[in-house]
Order: structure tokens, then sequence, then C-alpha cells
């Protein structure tokens, strides 16, 4: 499961809009592993979730479609997107 919770969070990374992976209000949004954790990206039996920070002007509809579409090519079932949050304009990463 690590290998593909690392794949999912490179593909998810590399969709147009992505800031970063978010791990949630209390870093609860996580694939557990032994001696790491993978923030947000949570494997489950029937899909997986993804949590994300977008970039500051990107449009949340075709940044969620396009984290869809890299995902199931990795993961069979429901893939949930949620936006967590919005890099700030200029700001730190």
């Amino acid at each position: 499961m690590g290998d593909l919770a690392d794949e999912v969070a490179e593909a998810v990374l590399a969709a147009p809009g992505v800031h970063a992976l978010h791990g949630g209000a209390f870093g609860e949004v996580a694939t557990y592993l032994p001696g790491r954790r993978v923030a947000g990206v949570r494997i489950r039996d029937t899909g997986c979730d993804v949590h994300v920070t977008v970039d500051w002007g990107a449009s949340v509809h075709p940044t969620a479609a396009a984290i869809r579409a890299s995902v199931r090519r990795l993961v069979a079932g429901a893939v949930d997107v949620t936006i967590e949050d919005v890099a700030p304009r200029g700001g730190p990463t």
C-alpha cells in the first residue's frame, strides 16, 4: 500500500492547480505506513480520498477533475477530492 500511496501523491502533485497535499485540520488524512505517513492521501478498499491545497487563481472544478483523472489510472473505485485550502497569492509555500 505504501508504493500505491506514494504513486497517488506524485500523480496528485503533478495535476495542474495543485499547490500541495493537505493532511486535514488535525493531520488525520493520511496513509499510515511503518515509520512514516503519506499526508493528504487515504487509500481505502473502495477507492481513495485526496485532500489538497490549490494554487491561488486555480479553478476548483477543473483541478479536481484533473486529480480524479490522474488517480483513477492507479486506484480502482471512487476518488474523493477535497479542496482544503487555497495557497495565498505570492505567499510562502
